[in-house]
């Protein structure tokens, strides 16, 4: 794989913990400049003492779009250019899609589309201008499938790919890059107590999600996944030339991905003819221009 060697400045969202902590942390360790976009700028403390000034901290909520433009213009006038960004902060709820309300539907959209999103905006003017750049989008294996239980979660994730996919597309031509990063389990504050949130439980689905419910709150500190692992192979795919649209990762991630590429797979074929029975007869395809 061939690498870009000079240093690269990166904004990070949530990199006071986590795989934002992680990536941060290779970034640095990679001789990279970081901008840690924290709702506490004291969390990375340690970073600035043992970085020095190749590290800035600032105090963001991921979810509020008027403070995207802001945060691209602090990484440019403090580093003079903006290379990567990674769109990582994130958490989830945990309960059936009846049993979630508007309000935390509507706040996990913010968090993991709108947020995003805006963030995304903001710093496609100075890629653009640079001819280059890496979009980092921290989506989930449930941003490509889902179960009972996670609806909101996976609901946010996918709206996230579809709305990056279409992205990437557009951005290519100016030699912006996007990477989509669908983990498995890993071993980070995600699942911890304070972070994990969970509806209240009715009597219509509470034996139904009752494993589920279990499953997600009894998996902290015990996830296969490292990320210092992780996030030493996204560092080193935004020094690479090339870098995947989506990169499961995690043994499971790629299991479970498989699995449901190829159920989806042998669902279109099950229904083909079905489908296409729906056209007018006699219309030729449509020629589209992708």
């Amino acid at each position: 794989m061939t690498t870009l060697t000079a240093p690269q400045t990166w904004i990070i969202t949530g990199a006071s913990k986590g795989f934002g902590r992680a990536l941060a942390e290779a970034a640095l360790a990679a001789g990279d400049q970081v901008v840690a976009a924290v709702r506490n700028p004291d969390s990375v403390a340690d970073l600035r003492t043992t970085y020095g000034d190749r590290i800035v901290s600032v105090q963001f909520d991921a979810r509020d779009t008027s403070r995207a433009a802001g945060l691209v213009e602090l990484a440019v006038e403090h580093f003079g250019r903006l290379d990567v960004v990674v769109n990582n902060a994130g958490r989830a709820i945990v309960g059936a899609a009846e049993e979630v309300t508007d309000a935390q539907l509507r706040d996990l959209m913010d968090l993991h589309l709108f947020g995003p999103a805006a963030l995304v905006r903001a710093a496609l003017p100075v890629m653009r201008a640079q001819g280059s750049g890496t979009i980092v989008q921290m989506s989930s294996q449930g941003g490509r499938t889902s179960f009972p239980g996670v609806s909101t979660y996976s609901a946010s994730k996918f709206a996230l790919e579809g709305w990056s996919e279409a992205l990437a597309g557009e951005v290519a031509p100016f030699g912006i890059r996007v990477m989509l990063v669908e983990p498995s389990r890993f071993r980070t504050a995600f699942n911890a107590a304070d972070v994990l949130d969970f509806t209240e439980v009715s009597p219509t689905y509470q034996e139904i999600l009752a494993a589920v419910r279990a499953d997600m709150a009894g998996t902290d500190g015990t996830q296969e996944g490292d990320p210092a692992k992780a996030a030493d192979i996204i560092v080193s795919l935004a020094h690479a030339e090339e870098v995947p649209l989506r990169l499961p990762l995690g043994a499971e991630a790629v299991q479970r991905l498989t699995a449901a590429y190829q159920r989806g797979l042998e669902g279109v074929g099950q229904w083909a003819d079905l489908a296409r029975s729906a056209d007018f007869t006699g219309v030729a395809a449509a020629a589209r221009p992708i």
